[in-house]
């Protein structure tokens, strides 16, 4: 006869019922990342990025099941990095949780595997256009175990040395965003410019901007799972971490149109997305920390420095494609230095809490958050670049794609599938050859997709001219 099984603690059933829904709503935000990137580059590997966000999920999950959760929250963690106690998952089924006695240890460690998998997503948008695939996913395995294991330990565990000493960060300033923006650009670093880049040869714009709206909506909606949600408690410090969620996000994309209409004097869609983004990134820290009112201004600081951020690529001579560093890096840093500044008993006290910043006099504050900060962004960093070195040089894991696989897409080399018909079908009709005479007869090289895609041309400009065909 099967063993049966009687809870040992009760918990309350609707704390339960949100935290499900939270954990549903910070997956979400994965596919969401992967249409937001998928629309910034080009068509012909815009399914490659979509991919790679997925796959994030699945290898990261597993990663977090057999030791990532054990090296974050076990209860006998050191300052800097968990123990394996809980491997596989083990003792983590009824038990009150690390993070919260609100909640059992096993709905906390599905929850927090979210969080996991939504920052190797965010980093790994760095490899757009030119990076190998199978690279990139052993990548998410170590890194995931290597560098956000560790920064999340020591953010979030009691035993952490961030969390004793007093930082603040309620959903992930420094282990989700200011990480995975650090790693995105050692991994753009390390891969070199995408070829053509900066020389006017080809057209790098994105290629669907509606792909980013839906990519920008998925995210502003998960977003609410991932801060009210970091409460781990359907309450009143749930509802205002809500509340400065969509405030800052639509501050945010208001003064990234404002910004960008000063120079160009179009009201970009794009820019809103962006805008909309580093204003959700910028709140992420104190949105269980801060008044309403500050909402405001962690959506103006965020998105400005955010903005102005997207120049330090040319002054680095790095090509972050996505700007995952300006929007991530940069907006994690500010938020987490706002939240020094803005944060309030008031609101903290909400359940119980005691934790203030520059509101409540604390003035040593501002120092623990620039503290942990730049520990967090030099650790992944160079922790990226050594994992990205090691990798490189081992046969068979090269980082980069060859030109030639460059010139025709990740999406067709590494997949050999696409994410629209118009790609497969303009290179069948370019590599047909009526008279066999070769490439000749087309105006452009029927491999050469970069030429094909330099001024988005329609399928018919390079289709072979019927009135000259034999028949």
């Amino acid at each position: 006869m099967a063993d049966t099984f009687t809870p040992t603690y009760e918990y309350d059933s609707g704390d339960i019922a949100w935290m499900i829904t939270a954990t549903a709503l910070v997956l979400l935000m994965i596919p969401g990342v992967g249409f937001f990137y998928s629309g910034l580059a080009r068509r012909k590997s815009a399914l490659s990025l979509i991919w790679l966000s997925v796959m994030a999920t699945a290898v990261t999950c597993f990663q977090w099941f057999l030791w990532g959760f054990s090296l974050t929250f076990s209860e006998n963690a050191s300052r800097f990095i968990g123990d394996l106690s809980h491997f596989g998952f083990r003792n983590v089924l009824d038990q009150p949780s690390l993070g919260s006695d609100a909640i059992p240890t096993i709905l906390f460690a599905l929850y927090q595997g979210m969080f996991s998998a939504i920052t190797v997503a965010l980093a790994t948008g760095a490899v757009a256009e030119r990076g190998r695939m199978l690279p990139c996913v052993i990548f998410m395995f170590i890194w995931s175990t290597i560098i956000y294991d560790p920064i999340a330990c020591w953010t979030w565990n009691p035993n952490g040395w961030s969390n004793v000493m007093g930082g603040l960060d309620f959903a992930g300033g420094t282990p989700v965003h200011i990480a995975s923006g650090s790693a995105a650009l050692a991994y753009s670093m390390m891969l070199g410019k995408r070829r053509g880049h900066g020389t006017h040869e080809l057209n790098y714009r994105p290629h669907n901007v509606t792909h980013i709206v839906i990519g920008t909506v998925f995210l502003w909606v998960g977003w609410f799972g991932f801060n009210a949600g970091s409460e781990l408690a359907a309450n009143t410090r749930a509802v205002v971490a809500g509340m400065v969620t969509n405030l800052s996000a639509c501050v945010g994309g208001i003064t990234w149109c404002v910004l960008d209409y000063r120079l160009e004097r179009k009201w970009s869609a794009v820019g809103f997305c962006s805008g909309v983004v580093a204003g959700l990134v910028s709140i992420t820290p104190g949105s269980g920390y801060s008044p309403v009112w500050s909402a405001v201004v962690y959506g103006v600081l965020g998105a400005s420095f955010a903005n102005y951020a997207t120049k330090l690529k040319f002054l680095l001579g790095i090509d972050d494609a996505l700007d995952i560093f300006a929007v991530h890096g940069i907006g994690g840093l500010v938020g987490n230095i706002c939240t020094g500044f803005f944060a309030t008993n008031a609101i903290s006290g909400l359940d119980g809490s005691d934790q203030g910043g520059w509101l409540d006099h604390n003035w040593k504050q501002l120092g623990y958050q620039v503290a942990d900060s730049f520990t967090g962004g030099i650790y992944s960093f160079a922790g990226t670049c050594i994992i990205l070195f090691i990798l490189n040089i081992i046969p068979g894991l090269q980082l980069r794609a060859k030109e030639d696989a460059e010139i025709l897409g990740i999406d067709d080399a590494e997949i050999g599938e696409f994410a629209y018909d118009y790609v497969e079908l303009t290179r069948e009709v370019l590599n047909e050859d009526p008279e066999a005479d070769g490439a000749s007869r087309y105006s452009v090289d029927p491999h050469d997709v970069d030429a094909r895609e330099k001024n988005s041309f329609p399928m018919s400009t390079f289709a072979p001219p019927t009135a000259t065909r034999q028949q």
